[in-house]
């Protein structure tokens, strides 16, 4: 069984064993080669070499570089387990024969020309190994592999002549990844690294995720922006770079290895000099993934997880490669002021007298309430803190809003009402223990790819059930033990028809019930209506299904639901996810490790720009601005008298700036008239607005309405926190100087405070911080110090710095310490199919792209993988209709229309389609309506019917024939060493009288 990725072994000493004569405590069942490690760190003894072996992802056995005796035995340290009073040799004759033999076998494969290599960054596994070992020469000298080099991938190359075959790039993605793609054909003559069975990349089912490349130990494997660009001898001609590769091979024979190593040692410590490393957070979802970024000047060298909380080694294609929009050629470098219909730059000066006269008329002519603010989810949370202070204390106004309004507030909504807190219950770690997963209306496997890399890993190899509910057939569903296909909107009939099934069976918990949950009779009784007739009717699915499936839910061992836009984005989203809270409490999946509701965030900080307060109805930490108490301590602290009443949300900004109500519309880092629903409707209101700010990187098509456009840094150009999808607070620092007179969003909203009167002094985003951590108890413990490097703490955080990963260990957030059933009516959908609009308009994200694209468009690679924008149609529906992949079609609903490339897909079926969201010209918001889920607001984007309507151009097929979903995965239980070692050439090292030290003399220079 495979380690968790998220979850340490529990490493406790409970024995001991001797190593080279020493007692050691250990854990038994301990890796040994892990016990050996800290025994060298912690003794200062010399490391035992490992060259395959990668903590992250546990032994894979085929570099046969650790070997060590074990009660006499020879064995590979990272295949062999502690065991009380075994006898560990690290050193001796018969042990270094071993290690330099398996070394000497490596380096068969590959040829060390470190000086002039991009890899020779100290970081090298196989160039560290040779100095560790001190190999003077090798026995076997260096073989060419009849293979040449691909390049065929947009971001990385393969290079199969440097490749040792130690398999940690297969390890990876058939045990980390899970995407499968890659395996070794052992049995070759020549073995060698292949993509789906064959050997080029391009066309293969690749995801472009990168773990490959990250564990590679040498420079087989290579972010082509390393190439050229990392050493200070490696940008040059291709001739040039072979004819020092000569040189350096035809003297190594006489002076050995280490004058050679000595020189790369010296080049790759002068690297230091000009290439930066800084952490960072991922900016596109809400995973949370954290890494270092290589930079050189301002070009982004590489992406390299390491051990961030979350990911660890893990990446998906946006947050390794997806960086061109921070050096953009169309990056906002100076503030812009409409000129007619064109705008042209100012200074920073005049744009903020602009903004300063404006707010002020405006306030005086029409009173605070005439300005609005909507604050950014990509933004840091200090940026959202800032945001909501500079309505609230300084214009004096409410109307403060983000865009969780547009996905994640019925998800908050439901969880407030019947667990208190509106986050995931638990940790990505929960989720990869658990007995089973339940994903609701969510698409992890492209949404939130790392997460889902971890249920994939549990589920191959832990045992793990996946049950999936979705519209569409996507990986997750593929992969699935159950997966449903309800009508539209009908979750929350099936998830109660589940729950009355488990009550009326006795297969719930009354004792968790009893003692922790509130209102259980009045939520019995809501249940009455969904009997198993009813369900099926309501929902499609066939009642031994709803049965399968209750008591799956009812037997597991921890339950571990996931949802996303598929839930909230619904007339009834905030009930159905009071649907899904309802069923984990009647069934005692709360208060429990592997266990609890997990809403998928969907932006960086879309977490934390709510719970810094962007929102018209609570201050930072959720604290009510209705709340007089609370109410008094902000205006006490800020010096300041506080508006009382909530404000406006996005949804009703909209509608007061049509109404004449709202005057001043300020935006930080948001693109409304691609994000919002109704596109058309919100594009008119945007026009009438009296004064428009918008604040981003790039010129988005939100800017295109504003007066008055401020450029605002980038991720990668300021520091701040970001909080993910699981509560936690990660730190970001500054790897780049902010592009031309671009300014972090905190600068630019002081600047504006200021002007406004604000008298603000924050000198760092840490200032900012400690003010939220003094007034928000929910923050009390989070101090910079605290997140310092890769440290992080998941809210509720007590003033001790006492940080909580799963929620609700002693109580739930009521007054009186439990949670609370709350029952609810099911709500038909807002916008049904009709003789007219006969479709269903299903739609989301891709893997590849963010969003409509305004950051990965930007990234060339990406676009030649997925160029355009597409609508899925059924293979039942294209024969109907007449049509085949490429063809154009007009899709139309009652509020506008789209002209669209068609493709054929069998994720859809029926009269179902899916339209990808990655398009500015043509978005889906064109299509969708201004119906909203009744509590939140929350647009509902997945009910929408359309007609379609085929149009007589056929183009390519909008998806090209180099796109990973072409692919065909090869499965395997990993690197499968087994065939290796069964190969008639292998023998174990060592063990042959002809295995012995190398011992060639080197000659004196």
């Amino acid at each position: 069984m495979k380690q968790l990725l998220n979850t340490p072994a529990d490493n406790t000493p409970n024995t001991e064993l001797i190593i080279d004569g020493q007692p050691v405590p250990v854990r038994s069942g301990e890796l040994l080669i892990e016990v050996l490690n800290l025994y060298a760190a912690t003794r200062n003894r010399k490391p035992v070499p490992q060259v395959c072996y990668l903590p992250q992802m546990g032994p894979i056995e085929t570099c046969d570089t650790c070997m060590v005796k074990v009660n006499g035995e020879l064995v590979r340290a990272c295949g062999t387990r502690a065991t009380t009073g075994m006898v560990v040799e690290t050193a001796g004759e018969a042990v270094d024969i071993a290690q330099r033999e398996a070394f000497d076998r490596i380096l068969q494969n590959h040829m060390l020309y470190c000086t002039v290599c991009d890899n020779n960054n100290q970081n090298c596994t196989i160039h560290n190994t040779t100095a560790q070992l001190d190999v003077k020469h090798q026995s076997r000298p260096f073989t060419h592999k009849p293979y040449p080099q691909d390049h065929s991938n947009p971001f990385y190359r393969y290079d199969p002549d440097q490749c040792i075959l130690c398999g940690r790039c297969v390890e990876s993605c058939q045990s980390v990844q899970v995407n499968e793609t890659l395996s070794i054909n052992w049995e070759s003559d020549h073995p060698r690294v292949l993509w789906d069975g064959g050997e080029k990349i391009d066309g293969s089912s690749c995801v472009s995720c990168g773990h490959c490349v990250t564990v590679c130990p040498c420079n087989a494997l290579m972010e082509k922006s390393m190439l050229g660009h990392a050493g200070y001898l490696t940008n040059l001609p291709v001739k040039v770079l072979d004819d020092m590769i000569d040189v350096v091979k035809a003297i190594e024979p006489p002076i050995g290895y280490g004058p050679i190593l000595a020189l790369s040692e010296i080049e790759a410590e002068m690297r230091h000099a000009r290439v930066k490393r800084t952490k960072t957070v991922c900016t596109y979802c809400a995973v949370g993934c954290s890494f270092e970024v290589w930079t050189r000047d301002r070009h982004i060298l590489k992406i390299e997880p390491t051990h961030g909380p979350a990911n660890g080694i893990s990446t998906c294609i946006k947050g390794k490669f997806a960086w061109g929009h921070i050096n953009s050629d169309d990056r906002i470098t100076k503030p812009l002021l409409r000129d007619g219909d064109s705008f042209r730059e100012i200074p920073w000066d005049e744009a903020l007298d602009i903004i300063e006269k404006k707010f002020k008329q405006v306030k005086e002519d029409h009173g605070p309430d005439a300005l609005a603010f909507i604050a950014s989810s990509k933004c840091t949370n200090e940026e959202s803190y800032l945001m909501q202070k500079l309505a609230r204390a300084v214009v004096g106004t409410n109307n403060v809003d983000n865009c969780a309004r547009y996905c994640q507030n019925p998800a908050t909504m439901g969880l407030q009402r019947t667990v208190g807190y509106g986050g995931d219950s638990g940790s990505i770690a929960d989720i990869e223990k658990a007995g089973l997963v339940v994903i609701v209306g969510a698409n992890p496997a492209e949404n939130h790819p790392v997460l889902a890399t971890r249920i994939k890993r549990s589920h191959k190899f832990r045992n793990q059930r996946l049950i999936v509910a979705d519209l569409r057939k996507h990986e997750m569903a593929e992969r699935a033990d159950i997966f449903i296909r309800p009508k539209p909107s009908t979750d929350a009939v099936w998830m109660n028809g589940v729950a009355r099934y488990i009550l009326d069976h006795k297969l719930h918990k009354p004792e968790f019930i009893d003692q922790w949950v509130n209102h259980f009779d009045e939520y019995a009784k809501s249940l009455e209506p969904y009997t198993l007739e009813y369900t099926e009717r309501i929902t499609g699915i066939p009642q031994d299904t709803i049965i399968t499936v209750a008591n799956e839910i009812a037997a597991a061992d921890g339950v571990c639901i996931l949802f996303a836009m598929g839930v909230t984005q619904h007339c009834g989203g905030s009930d159905t996810a009071t649907t899904l809270s309802n069923l984990l409490l009647l069934t005692g999946n709360y208060m429990r490790p592997g266990a609890g509701a997990y809403p998928l965030r969907g932006h960086n900080n879309v977490q934390g720009a709510s719970d810094f307060g962007s929102m018209p109805n609570v201050f930072s930490g959720y604290q009510k601005v209705d709340d007089e108490a609370v109410r008094a301590k902000f205006a006490a602290d800020w010096g300041v008298t506080l508006p009382v009443t909530t404000g406006k949300d996005n949804h009703q900004m909209i509608d007061a700036i049509l109404e004449g109500s709202l005057k001043v519309l300020y935006i930080k880092g948001e693109d409304t008239i691609t994000s919002d629903s109704n596109a058309n409707y919100v594009a008119s209101a945007l026009s009438k607005l009296e004064f428009f700010v918008v604040q981003d990187i790039n010129f988005s098509e939100t800017c295109r309405y504003a007066d008055l456009v401020l450029p605002a840094a980038a991720s990668l150009e300021k520091e701040g926190t970001f909080t993910s999808t699981e509560r936690r607070i990660q730190r970001l620092y500054k790897a780049l100087e902010p592009l031309g007179e671009s300014k972090a969003d905190w600068e630019i909203i002081q600047l504006i405070a200021n002007r406004l009167g604000g008298n603000w002094k924050y000198k760092h985003p840490s200032d900012v911080m400690d003010e939220v951590a003094r007034l928000s108890p929910m923050f009390a413990g989070v101090t910079y110090e605290r997140l310092e490097g890769f440290k992080s703490l998941q809210w509720p955080v007590d003033k001790d710095g006492k940080d909580s990963p799963l929620l609700f260990t002693e109580k739930f957030p009521f007054p009186d310490g439990k949670a609370r059933f709350f029952p609810v009516q099911y709500i038909e959908p807002c916008e049904e199919s009709s003789d007219v609009f006969d479709l269903h308009l299903n739609n989301g994200r891709l893997l590849e792209h963010f969003e409509q694209g305004s950051m990965t468009y930007r990234t060339p690679g990406i676009k030649e993988i997925t160029p355009n924008s597409f609508v899925e149609v059924s293979p039942e529906l294209a024969a109907e209709r007449g049509i085949t992949s490429g063809r154009y079609v007009q899709i139309a609903s009652p509020h506008g229309k789209v002209r669209v490339q068609v493709l054929v897909s069998n994720r859809v079926e029926g009269k179902q389609l899916y339209m990808s969201l990655n398009s500015i010209t043509e978005p889906v918001n064109k299509l969708t309506g201004s119906f909203t889920d009744r509590q939140t607001h929350t647009p509902a984007f997945k009910e929408t019917a359309v007609s379609m309507t085929v149009l007589p151009e056929q183009g390519e097929n909008p998806l090209p024939r180099r796109n990973f979903r072409y692919g065909t995965r090869t499965p395997q239980s990993g690197v499968e060493v087994e065939r290796k070692w069964a190969r008639a050439d292998y023998r174990l090292p060592g063990t042959s009288p002809s295995d012995k030290l190398v011992q060639i003399k080197s000659t004196t220079v």
